[in-house]
């Protein structure tokens, strides 16, 4: 769960460090790296949040299909 918790802080801290990517250039395809360097991270973003989510998965335990004395299904 923290590795996961890791991987959600990252984009954060990443976007919030506005001084190292609000420049000019380098320029990419005529568009200055102040918005290339942001579009870049919309795809890692949704990377870094479904690798959070497998993770997520993977830690919680599984449901057992035992019915119980009631006859519930857990």
């Amino acid at each position: 769960m923290i590795a996961a918790g890791v991987l959600l802080v990252i984009p954060i801290i990443a976007l919030m460090a506005v001084p190292t990517y609000a420049k000019q250039g380098p320029e990419l395809f005529g568009f200055p790296f102040f918005f290339w360097y942001q579009f870049v991270w919309v795809f890692l973003c949704s990377g870094l949040t479904y690798s959070a989510y497998r993770l997520t998965l993977a830690a919680r335990p599984k449901p057992s299909a035992k019915p119980d004395p009631s006859g519930e299904v857990k």
